[in-house]
């Protein structure tokens, strides 16, 4: 007998996905399109947004293409409103939207301190708030916030280490904060991704990287995506407030 699924998990739910335009926010929106969501695929970048929405359509799912700027407050409440609106309710938040500018301590300037802080934390605050408040009407809920294990602290990124812990934090505060309204939130921290960012990267450092991670490969965007999809479905009802590291068991062996 065959074990293939007939039916789509997430049929009809609403869900926005931050900075989906590529990378681990278009994979996201496109596996959770495929598992029968709707899409608002919310991206700076037009030309990336609407290229990520063209291939969801095809898979016969509505979208709503945004260009909203999540790190300001009246831009990101514009955003949800504009979801409900159109869509009638916000089931799944992805607050995947981030930025790196990397700087030792001592030449760190304030305005990349401030630009990280204001992507990284203030946007999934932004966000999180206005979708709460949907929810928290609707009794229903899932939002999934990426950090990333630079959490734990990283060489040269002071900025982008306190973003994403503050990231681990809010999720934890908002779990408990929510509960008592059905939503469930998580946080991802992800380990070395293939992605833009990691393509940069020194063919000789990044293999210092594989040295270090015990299944020996780069994860892949869709990795993050599976795991995105399983905390936006009911089967991780039970599951709030955590933590969970992607990373191939980098972080398994820090002592």
């Amino acid at each position: 007998m065959s074990n293939a699924r007939n039916y789509a998990v997430l049929q009809d739910k609403i869900a926005i996905v931050t900075g989906s335009g590529r990378g681990l926010g278009a994979a996201t929106a496109m596996k959770l399109a495929q598992e029968g969501a709707h899409l608002v695929v919310n991206d700076l970048n037009e030309a990336a947004a609407k290229t990520v929405a063209a291939e969801i359509e095809k898979l016969g799912r509505k979208v709503l293409i945004s260009h909203h700027d999540v790190s300001d407050y009246k831009s990101a409440n514009e955003l949800v409103e504009k979801t409900r609106s159109q869509f009638g309710r916000v089931d799944i938040l992805v607050n995947n939207a981030g930025i790196t500018r990397d700087s030792m301590l001592l030449k760190l300037t304030e305005d990349k301190w401030d630009e990280v802080i204001r992507v990284n934390l203030k946007g999934p605050f932004n966000m999180g708030q206005a979708c709460a408040r949907v929810m928290k009407e609707q009794n229903s809920g899932k939002i999934v916030n990426l950090s990333s294990i630079a959490y734990l602290g990283n060489v040269g990124q002071t900025n982008y280490s306190a973003s994403k812990a503050g990231v681990v934090g809010m999720t934890r505060t908002w779990a408990v904060e929510l509960a008592r309204y059905n939503v469930q939130v998580n946080a991802i921290a992800p380990g070395i991704i293939d992605s833009v960012l990691t393509q940069q990267i020194p063919a000789e450092v990044k293999e210092k990287f594989l040295q270090r991670i015990p299944l020996k490969r780069i994860g892949q965007p869709e990795d993050i995506a599976n795991l995105v999809f399983f905390l936006s479905s009911e089967a991780s009802s039970y599951i709030t407030g955590q933590t969970i590291h992607i990373d191939g068991g980098l972080t398994a062996g820090i002592m």
